[in-house]
């Protein structure tokens, strides 16, 4: 269980450190690798910058009262705060979320709720080049020659 080199994404959970079930912290936990949380923590939840694989699992009597930052989070428990996850989040059936969900990748199972909004957190956008015969649409002509297109498409 501990030390173990197996990845979260082999299907394997890794877990560094434990916050076991009689544990209430008050204050900020700052974390690399695998964080499994039992008890209770009152504060901010930080996976250190440039950690990679920080996953954060929240079991299902864990309670966690602040924000949590990390690249992969797991809740099956309590959550009072805003969820920020740069890969992906995950809520199980027992999860109860109360706060924004920020991530890239989403997973929601049935039963878990969520008392926020999803907010998909999207790196930055290329811009799609100008099609055919814009300049022409935007000033008013060739109006009819879209129209045309548009009318073939759709024959």
């Amino acid at each position: 269980m501990f030390g173990n080199s197996k990845s979260s994404r082999d299907g394997q959970l890794v877990v560094d450190a434990l916050i076991g079930n009689q544990v209430v912290i008050r204050g900020d936990v700052e974390f690399s690798g695998g964080l499994y949380v039992e008890g209770r923590i009152h504060g901010k939840v930080i996976a250190q910058e440039g950690a990679s694989g920080a996953t954060l699992t929240v079991a299902e009597h864990g309670v966690i009262e602040g924000e949590i930052r990390a690249q992969v989070v797991v809740i099956s428990g309590r959550m009072d705060g805003d969820v920020h996850a740069t890969e992906k989040v995950e809520l199980t059936p027992s999860a109860r979320v109360n706060g924004n969900v920020h991530y890239q990748v989403v997973e929601m199972n049935a039963g878990a709720q969520l008392n926020g909004r999803l907010i998909h957190a999207s790196g930055p956008v290329a811009a799609l080049p100008a099609p055919e015969g814009e300049g022409e649409a935007a000033a008013g002509k060739g109006g009819t020659a879209a129209r045309r297109k548009l009318a073939e498409a759709m024959a």
